[in-house]
């Protein structure tokens, strides 16, 4: 064992990587190059991309990984200038070891009037280190002398301590790559599971080299790899959907000693998280909470509504710090005392005490959408966890009491990312869907008066349930009246005469909007005619799909349904000329459909219209028919209702 730690000390350490571009030399034609070729709408590229991930082995810190980055990058246009700032992100914690960066060197190149190369060096002035949490610093680089047309040279090294984890391997982003070179070499002791993700994929090179030990290795290279932009709405987490490689560590096999599993079954990871000291062993304790359980348990009838009493102290008890993590920091007692925590401290809680009440209560482990999708069974790919209740009568809670606005079954937007994996003490685990079960919606009852010259008075009564109050309560809660109005002014080009929002608190009751307006601008009067968009202010102007094709899943969080009920009435002496006819469309499979009727009783016309998405998610074969349908809903409420005098 000695002699093989002592050769990892001399030679572990990555050298004779072929390097066919040279750090720091640029051509005069790249220079001049005034849009990539593969691409004109880019703002920038990289023409070349380079990453080396290797192991290195001290006998006083034991393993790291060291991951050597390179990227040269072209800016076309003043679009592409942002490009020039970098913002390297590593683990940093206030205590124990933890990742550096180092190394860093950069040029920023141009060409001056006379058609020369120039260079500027990047100096240590502008470069910044940044705290961002207790856990995470960045190195904010921001790059000198950069212009249209400059071309930017960085290189630096990353180096951590934390040997079962190699960050994924990308090999796509949001603007183009010319040129990808990418080497891992990990130790053969190091058994790792590889999992290609996103929609462009790069077959690797593997092979094998000695240097007393044996390494494994993957060449990855690439050229002219095209953008994926996140240029579409209803995207969940654009880096879902970026190709690359992810490793995950499944075992470790040193010389002299046994097997180490990390993962390896979604059912052993569940159980390796379970028994951490930092998870399993903080729902067992009970006696910081005792008093004031047995308070609210006291009034509490029916388990539903104990659920709903733990459930509402513990939103109320407890702040969130804002700091997502499946495992608590400081603990679940100190949480409790001090009133804050991250989230595993307060659903953790919330799950104990939901125990302590006789419920069948166990934690859900998720990956939020910031974090991605988990692909393969992983203990990094989990970073957040709710609470799950199970009833004698077979009905379900998923509850997450960081929330303010949350209640039972309708998680925060962070949290709904398909599936999470229940967890109980006896070591038993299972996928949980995370969607909810009924439509998010929003109803609305518009009733307005149009007079003769065009001017427009009204009332506007807005509900909404679900996802949606959730979501109103988060966009309107912080504000002060006169904020909200203003923005409801300028949103909807109206003044408001008066306004009213009701039950901004109460999350089990609709969020409820009232608003009395006037505006001289949603009436065209064109040769003595008057023409109205049949929703007013609340057509749906344009369709937000504006792709030929998409290769990623259409995300709106939640099913939904929206419902517009309007009642105009016209100025004396007016009548229809013209009505949009009755319409009606449904997308493939039941998953959506628009409804659209108008019809006329005296001097009132009435307008009815419906949307309803069936499912969050919309996968991209359903995606062309997506398009046409919001086409045709687009369409039908921009039809104009025309009225004639006479």
């Amino acid at each position: 064992m000695k002699k093989i730690i002592l050769a990892l000390t001399l030679l572990i350490s990555i050298t004779g990587f072929s390097q066919e571009i040279k750090f720091g030399k640029v051509s005069k034609e790249e220079l001049e190059e005034k849009f990539y070729p593969g691409d004109s709408t880019a703002n920038a590229a990289y023409l070349f991309k380079e990453r080396k991930t290797y192991y290195e082995y001290n006998k006083s810190l034991g393993f790291h990984v060291v991951n050597y980055y390179h990227y040269r990058l072209k800016i076309y246009n003043k679009e592409g200038l942002d490009r020039a700032t970098f913002n390297i992100l590593y683990a940093k914690p206030e205590s124990g070891s933890g990742e550096k960066v180092t190394n860093i060197k950069g040029y920023t190149f141009n060409l001056n009037d006379n058609g020369e190369i120039t260079e500027t060096k990047l100096n240590s002035n502008s470069i910044f280190q940044e705290k961002i949490n207790k856990y995470r610093s960045s190195k904010k680089i921001t790059m000198p002398d950069v212009k249209e047309g400059c071309i930017i040279d960085i290189k630096y090294k990353l180096s951590s301590p934390y040997y079962y984890y190699i960050d994924d391997v990308s090999f796509q982003t949001n603007i183009p790559t010319k040129k990808l070179h990418i080497e891992v070499e990990t130790p053969e002791w190091f058994v790792f599971n590889k999992i290609s993700k996103g929609f462009y994929s790069v077959i690797p090179k593997s092979s094998k080299k000695t240097r007393d030990i044996n390494y494994n290795i993957d060449v990855y290279d690439a050229e002219n790899i095209p953008a994926l932009r996140d240029n579409e709405p209803y995207i969940s987490n654009i880096n879902n959907y970026y190709g690359g490689i992810k490793y995950e560590l499944s075992y470790t096999q040193i010389p002299n000693s046994t097997i180490k599993t990390y993962a390896d079954t979604w059912e052993n990871v569940s159980k390796q998280i379970y028994k951490s000291s930092s998870f399993g062993s903080e729902l067992e304790k009970s006696n910081y909470y005792k008093d004031d359980l047995q308070v609210i348990l006291s009034t509490a009838k029916g388990d539903a509504q104990k659920a709903v009493a733990i459930f509402e102290f513990v939103k109320n008890k407890i702040k969130w710090n804002q700091y997502n993590s499946k495992y608590t920091d400081k603990g679940v007692k100190k949480a409790y005392e001090e009133g804050t925590g991250n989230v595993a401290e307060i659903n953790l809680i919330l799950t104990a005490m939901l125990r302590e009440a006789g419920l069948g209560a166990n934690p859900v482990l998720v990956s939020t959408r910031n974090n991605g999708v988990p692909l393969f069974p992983t203990l990094d790919g989990f970073n957040y966890v709710i609470s799950f209740v199970e009833f004698t009568d077979g009905s379900t809670m998923l509850l997450d009491a960081t929330e303010k606005y949350a209640i039972p079954n309708v998680l925060p937007v962070r949290a709904l990312n398909w599936s999470g994996r229940k967890v109980t003490k006896e070591g038993y685990s299972t996928w949980v869907n995370l969607n909810a079960t009924e439509h998010s919606s929003e109803t609305n009852m518009l009733k307005v008066k149009i007079e003769e010259e065009g001017s427009i008075s009204g009332l506007l009564m807005t509900k909404e349930e679900m996802l949606n109050a959730m979501l109103g309560r988060k966009r309107y809660n912080h504000f002060d009246k006169d904020e909200v109005i203003s923005k409801l002014e300028e949103t909807h080009n109206i003044e408001i005469e008066n306004f009213r929002i009701s039950n901004k608190e109460d999350c089990y009751k609709s969020y409820n909007m009232m608003i009395k307006f006037s505006s001289d601008d949603l009436v065209e009067s064109i040769n003595g005619k008057l023409l109205i968009n049949p929703l007013l202010f609340l057509t749906e102007k344009t369709n937000p799909f504006k792709s030929d094709d998409r290769t990623f899943p259409v995300d709106f969080a939640s099913a939904w349904k929206e419902t517009n009920n309007i009642s105009i009435e016209i100025p004396e002496g007016y009548t229809p000329e013209a009505l949009p006819e009755q319409f009606a469309i449904g997308l493939p499979d039941n998953l959506g459909v628009f409804k659209f009727k108008v019809s006329q009783t005296g001097k009132i016309i009435e307008v009815n219209s419906i949307i309803q998405i069936n499912s969050p998610i919309i996968a991209p074969t359903y995606y062309s028919s997506l398009k046409e349908f919001y086409s045709k809903v687009v369409a039908k409420q921009t039809e104009k209702i025309v009225l004639v005098k006479g």
